[in-house]
């Protein structure tokens, strides 16, 4: 009897002893055999976000590329095949083209970036609206008082009228719509309507935070002007650029700008350093670049926003930035630490007589070297081209957008179920 109950009570134990051995719960080999336990297994390897699906509105060419040739009445919008190349001699309309890359990129197929462009809006995460802002303002009238500045306000009118009759603006009160507003002066009529939507912008210093803010806009790079130093190998960098500190530009401006008339006097009557007056002709530009290759340090003064594209002159040029700019908000620094290569003075530690020289005097040899180099790693990201490619600036842009999708969610769907005014 009490041996059928021992035999009953091993055979259970023996049971559940393998069912666990089966189910993995129990690991026979770290306690019997520790020398034979399997390594882990690698985690498998993480997939890549899927692209951004973004829709583009067809628009007539009006709106984008017919301001490239005005003699052109095509008004059908432009494909792939007939999309133009941006123009060699148009100087600094370029540093506002933003938004004639960011509509190349959405054409050009198979890069297989951080966007892709799809035909059904039912589809699409994100609303990109190919208005040439920028180039309407510089195009039609940019004297402000000019009677052609009519025509860059009917432009917003149109587009107003037609983006409002549009289902997926009114879905989202146009919260996941991408406007390119680069220049200070794009979309000047009618910009308080875009408030709600995601900007492309160079920094904030025109507007209100209610119009434009960090929470849910893109800050972009300008469009460098100068021609990327493509070939700097030298065995000595640091030896090779004799200026110290160089800067060639506009010396008044507006607002935070008027540091740039001060700097002039304080800078005054070093060898090494090179502080002109100087505006932007084709001529002038290749002066530039070549004055950026040659020095250490160049120097970025506000303008009369708080950025300007001169910072991105001298990242492609590999010359370290010395940024003189209370409120300056710079690209993708979610993803790029500038004081890997950059140099900061507020205002009035660089209107100090002699501070700022003497600061970039001792700045070790082997701390600059670093810095150059870290340049040339990074300054792919600050190109502009087509056909795009993966992390150059654009590619870069779409992943920003990417990035503020969720408060545009958030968002949407707090709107749908309030019952009073949003209090925040």
């Amino acid at each position: 009897m009490y041996g059928k109950v021992v035999l009953s009570f091993m055979f259970v134990l023996l049971l559940i002893l393998s069912y666990s051995i089966f189910m993995g719960t129990i690991d026979i080999r770290s306690d019997f055999f520790p020398r034979l336990k399997l390594p882990a297994a690698a985690p498998a390897p993480c997939a890549p976000d899927p692209p951004l699906r973004v829709y583009m509105y067809d628009l007539p060419r009006r709106f984008n590329v017919g301001m490239m040739d005005r003699r052109s009445t095509v008004e059908t919008p432009v494909t792939v095949q007939d999309w133009p190349r941006w123009p060699q001699n148009w100087g600094l309309k370029k540093q506002h083209s933003v938004e004639y890359w960011m509509m190349g990129s959405l054409l050009y197929e198979g890069l297989g970036g951080e966007a892709v462009r799809v035909s059904d809006p039912e589809l699409a995460q994100a609303f990109f609206v190919p208005f040439f802002s920028s180039l309407s303002f510089n195009t039609h009238g940019h004297t402000m008082k000019d009677p052609a500045t009519q025509i860059d306000r009917q432009l917003q009118v149109d587009l107003m009228e037609f983006l409002n009759k549009s289902k997926f603006w009114q879905r989202s009160r146009g919260r996941d719509h991408v406007f390119p507003l680069t220049h200070p002066n794009a979309f000047r009529f009618l910009r308080d309507q875009l408030n709600e939507s995601i900007q492309v912008v160079v920094d904030f210093g025109r507007y209100p935070r209610d119009m434009s803010n960090l929470n849910k806009d893109v800050v972009s790079p300008y469009v460098h002007v100068v021609d990327s130093f493509t070939d700097d190998e030298l065995q000595d960098p640091y030896k090779s650029r004799s200026t110290l500190l160089f800067f060639r530009g506009r010396t008044y401006r507006k607002d935070e700008g008027i540091v740039r008339v001060k700097l002039a006097k304080i800078l005054a009557g070093y060898d090494d350093v090179h502080y002109e007056r100087s505006v932007a002709t084709e001529e002038n530009i290749k002066v530039s670049s070549r004055g950026m290759r040659s020095s250490k340090f160049c120097l970025h003064p506000a303008g009369d926003t708080p950025s300007s594209c001169r910072l991105f002159d001298a990242i492609v040029s590999h010359c370290v930035p010395v940024i003189v700019s209370d409120q300056i908000e710079l690209p993708f620094e979610d993803e790029i630490d500038y004081s890997q290569f950059s140099l900061f003075f507020s205002f009035k530690e660089a209107l100090q007589p002699g501070y700022m020289i003497d600061q970039l005097r001792k700045f070790p040899k082997e701390k600059w070297t670093e810095m150059w180099r870290q340049l040339k790693n990074i300054s792919h990201h600050y190109e502009f081209q087509y056909p795009p490619k993966r992390e150059d600036a654009v590619d870069m842009l779409w992943r920003e957008v990417k990035h503020k999708l969720p408060g545009v969610r958030l968002s949407v769907h707090r709107t749908r179920r309030l019952k009073i005014p949003d209090w925040w």
